[in-house]
């Protein structure tokens, strides 16, 4: 029991279900549907997702993108990505069903999220003092609170909007991130049960990430294991999440068994599976110059509540960094830390994985709040949230009737032949999303309500308005934007009648991606093709030079959103 805490059961009165798993719902699956594969890592998920559906069992074993024979990654959410497009492709068209996936492993994760909360939240250790007349909450009451705020955390982060609605390997990982810290708590009530999740979610990890991965979060697990639990029971869970994982990890090289995979190929499959590109054993200051770039405007504004959780818990706490809520969560963020800062690709999804441990342990900060900054965190939000919804209304309605000129005019410059329409279900749509924010703005503000999670309200409803209204009253703006549909159909046309192949050994993933996609062509990496498409002239021009190859330009586009990039077709001819 904390003795510091000092909680009424008013203040700790759980959110109702239905409105939790409304919010997450709508935030999930908003914006998945509706719209063409987005460059850059969107269009690439989808398009190693489509070859395995439609592609032999070479494709299925070693995911990869149609004309381009290399391994984009593990096989785990391409398998499943390939399956979703194969059965519900016919019904809701391939895209949406492979980004469904997107959406159900993130509803997945959020649940895991709440679950492993509230099981941390009803342990003895952090229960609030109990009054000499009663009126402190329960355990289950108090942990399903610290659950609805966990949630809130996770799902105002600003920078998991657009990541978490792309058809991307990350959401695979990020739910095995998730399933694997809820194995580790369920442990303390079924040992054997928590070793299977966890080692299951390690598989998950290794076979959506890399291995190295995989390994860098399960010694932190068995380090959990064996602190938080006594000799037997620790015995008998790490047992059952060693076998498990091997288990778990085993499957993709059984898959190379019995699909006759050549030697060559695993040889080619192992470095990547194992992360031999991305981790060569030294400290990347490019990672950490990233990481103190984009952390803290990625992760907000989680972070806040990361930091205090951490400090509020060691300091209540003589023996806190063996409490379960504090050790775990806090472990596999650090461990997770170490692998970006010395990942030497790091980007912007990686940090996706962080925010599941940093919003439970956020949670159990939230207690400790004052009312001074739960106001200032209430006000920041609802001015800039609402600002925010405002500015999207205003740059929606200049869009469709040219007024005010001066900001129709800059979005013509910036998209030159764009050309809005009025699209009466997503307006509804986009006004009552925008009703029920000022209803939950009237209700913060008004009823002044005792709960713990409240200052989270506005912040995750906020984030919420924001998707909504962008995915409804600029997703044609935004998808005019990041599709390569249109210079796709340009270039098709372009062509002459009869191509045998054209190469494709000068476009990025994505760009081959959905060319593929929307033309059907026969774009492969084959240097010995009659025509070659490329996004780098001077690259084509020097493997030209190299082969004795002469060059004569056919056609040349961009996307009119990209006026860097440029795509170019030539004829090959033998010099």
């Amino acid at each position: 029991m904390n003795k510091t805490l000092k909680l009424t059961a008013a203040s700790t009165a759980s959110m109702p279900r239905i409105i939790i798993l409304a919010v997450t719902c709508v935030y999930a699956f908003s914006g998945l549907f509706g719209h063409d594969p987005w460059k850059n890592d969107d269009a690439v998920g989808f398009g190693t997702m489509w070859m395995v559906a439609f592609g032999n069992v070479h494709d299925v074993l070693f995911p990869h993108i149609s004309g381009r024979d290399i391994l984009i990654g593990p096989p785990l959410p391409y398998w499943i990505g390939g399956l979703s497009i194969q059965y519900l492709g016919p019904l809701i068209g391939d895209v949406n069903a492979a980004r469904l996936t997107s959406g159900i492993f993130f509803l997945a994760s959020t649940s895991a999220i709440w679950y492993a909360t509230y099981l941390l939240g009803r342990r003895k250790e952090v229960q609030p003092m109990a009054f000499a007349l009663g009126g402190e909450p329960s355990p289950k009451e108090f942990g399903k609170t610290i659950a609805d705020g966990a949630v809130l955390i996770f799902l105002a982060c600003v920078g998991l909007a657009i990541r978490v609605h792309e058809a991307s390997p990350f959401l695979t990982e990020l739910f095995g991130v998730c399933f694997l810290i809820y194995g580790m708590v369920r442990g303390f009530d079924k040992p054997l049960q928590g070793g299977v999740i966890g080692g299951i979610a390690i598989g998950i990890i290794a076979l959506s990430g890399n291995l190295w991965t995989a390994i860098l979060l399960g010694m932190p697990s068995i380090l959990c294991i064996t602190l938080l639990h006594t000799q037997k029971v620790s015995k008998r869970m790490l047992l059952a999440f060693l076998i498990t994982t091997t288990i778990m990890l085993s499957i993709w090289p059984l898959t190379w068994k019995f699909g006759n995979a050549s030697q060559e190929q695993i040889l080619q499959a192992m470095p990547i599976w194992w992360g031999e590109y991305a981790f060569k054993g030294f400290i990347n200051l490019d990672s950490i110059e990233f990481l103190g770039i984009n952390f803290w405007s990625y992760t907000w504004p989680v972070w806040p509540l990361f930091f205090w959780g951490i400090y509020v818990g060691y300091k209540n706490s003589s023996s806190s960094w063996r409490m379960a809520h504090l050790l775990i969560p806090g472990s596999l963020f650090f461990a997770q830390f170490v692998l970006m800062i010395f990942n030497q690709d790091l980007n912007e999804p990686f940090l996706m994985l962080l925010i599941p441990p940093m919003a439970i342990l956020g949670a159990f900060g939230l207690p400790y709040l004052r009312r001074g900054l739960i106001s200032f965190i209430d006000w920041l939000s609802l001015l800039s949230f609402t600002i925010l919804a405002g500015f999207i209304w205003v740059i929606w309605f200049a869009k469709l009737t040219g007024i005010p000129a001066v900001t129709a005019n800059n979005i013509s410059r910036y998209l030159p032949g764009f050309v809005a329409q009025f699209e009466p279900i997503k307006l509804i749509i986009a006004l009552i999303i925008t009703l029920i924010w000022v209803l939950i703005v009237r209700w913060r503000v008004s009823r002044a309500p005792k709960a713990i999670w409240r200052c989270l309200v506005i912040s995750a409803s906020g984030t919420t308005l924001m998707w909504v209204l962008l995915m409804t009253l600029w997703l044609p703006t935004i998808n005019y934007a990041k599709t390569y549909q249109f210079v796709a159909q340009r270039f098709a046309k372009a062509l002459p009648e009869k191509v045998d192949c054209i190469d494709s050994s000068f476009l990025g993933n994505a760009q081959l991606a959905s060319f593929t996609y929307f033309t059907k062509l026969p774009l492969e990496d084959n240097q010995t093709c009659d025509f070659k498409l490329t996004h780098s002239s001077a690259e084509a021009k020097a493997a030209a030079l190299l082969n004795h190859q002469l060059l004569t330009l056919i056609w040349e586009d961009r996307r009119e959103s990209d006026k860097d990039e440029r795509l170019r077709l030539y004829r090959v001819t033998q010099k």
